[in-house]
């Protein structure tokens, strides 16, 4: 695992070969209640980690909270892109902080991977307190912040800082995509580009 005391895990370069994308509570419910970002822009953004990751395959892992409940779902779009990776996701009965819950972090484990692009909604409850406890443990963690919200532009700012003070690197989707594939002509590259035109 990394040495998150490493200072260069600050502005490391993330790869397709040893990095997993990791969804949090993205559903139907609990994405209503996001108003820092445009509801469609969130969705958008959603699907193209879920889709890139889906047709690269790299590993995805998806968890949600409380799905009978008001929170719902996983977005249409994970279930429609990304099929097998829905299929396992962890139904978390009730714990908050996702890494927690021994099923989910065991699924983040169990890909083998060191770089964890990670996103949430909400940001400041279902995103923060995973991403720092996936980064005590080792973990080079990336946060995408346009396929995530909270309620109001206060708390998302309240989040993000958080996230800052604790050294974890903050990203958008089209770039942290075009970090994995890194050129355009390659596979991954041909998979990314209608995606993020």
């Amino acid at each position: 695992m990394a040495d998150i005391n490493n200072k260069q895990h600050f502005t490391k370069t993330f790869n397709l070969d040893d990095t997993a994308i990791v969804l949090i509570d993205h559903q139907i419910g609990t994405c209503g209640w996001v108003h820092s970002i445009d509801a469609d822009l969130l969705k958008k953004n959603v699907g193209i980690l879920a889709t890139f990751a889906t047709k690269t395959k790299m590993p995805l892992v998806l968890t949600s909270s409380m799905e009978t409940n008001m929170q719902g779902l996983l977005l249409e779009v994970i279930q429609k892109e990304a099929p097998e990776a829905y299929a396992k996701r962890t139904k978390r009965q009730g714990i908050v902080n996702a890494w927690e819950d021994k099923d989910f972090a065991d699924a983040v484990r169990a890909t083998g991977k060191t770089q964890l692009i990670v996103a949430g909604v909400t940001t400041d409850v279902c995103l923060v307190p995973p991403a720092l406890s996936m980064q005590a443990e080792g973990f080079h963690i990336k946060c995408v912040v346009d396929a995530g919200g909270s309620p109001t532009d206060m708390v998302e700012q309240i989040a993000w800082q958080r996230l800052s003070q604790a050294g974890i690197p903050m990203t958008s989707t089209n770039a942290v995509v075009t970090e994995l594939i890194k050129d355009w002509a390659t596979e991954a590259g041909q998979i990314a580009f209608p995606l993020l035109a």
